[in-house]
């Protein structure tokens, strides 16, 4: 019976703790665009600074994934998907070394009842207001419980000489 009591209340306490944890990013999730805006913050920074990445992780759905798009050695067009963790594990160390600050351009939502795609346009740069080393366009697809919103996708493209972005999703 201890043994029951002493479980039940180890995971009320981790429960509790979680929540409190992610409380402090509750203005993230409210709105379609204050998600997209946190996913664009969290992931920007100098070099030397350290990402929050439970505010990252805060942002998807439990299943939520990452899905960056490449061309490999003989020129075929590939892509990767991750979790939330996997691109932590993959990319985090490389955005604090380097420093990486990726700003959204322009923005088209789309929204239909609990669901949500936003095709938004990005430049990376290296400080905030570095030269531009990359451009693309983010499809982020999105869902809300009625209580907040929630990423369930990024899936992405970058910019290349065979693929420039065309004018109507630079805003212009």
């Amino acid at each position: 019976m201890k043994k029951s009591l002493y479980t039940t209340l180890t995971v009320l306490v981790s429960f509790l703790m979680l929540n409190n944890t992610y409380a402090q990013y509750e203005d993230d999730t409210k709105t379609i665009q204050s998600t997209i805006d946190a996913l664009y913050e969290v992931i920007s920074g100098d070099a030397g600074v350290e990402r929050d990445w439970d505010r990252f992780r805060n942002l998807f759905t439990p299943e939520g994934t990452l899905i960056p798009t490449f061309t490999d050695q003989e020129g075929n067009t590939r892509y990767l998907k991750w979790t939330p963790q996997e691109y932590v594990d993959r990319a985090g160390a490389s955005l604090v070394r380097d420093g990486f600050w990726e700003s959204e351009l322009s923005s088209e939502i789309e929204q239909f009842g609990n669901i949500a795609h936003v095709f938004s346009t990005y430049d990376s740069r290296r400080t905030k207001d570095g030269e531009v080393f990359a451009r693309g366009i983010n499809s982020i697809q999105l869902f809300t419980d009625g209580s907040r919103w929630w990423v369930v996708s990024v899936f992405w493209s970058s910019e290349n000489p065979a693929s420039p972005i065309p004018d109507k999703y630079l805003g212009n």
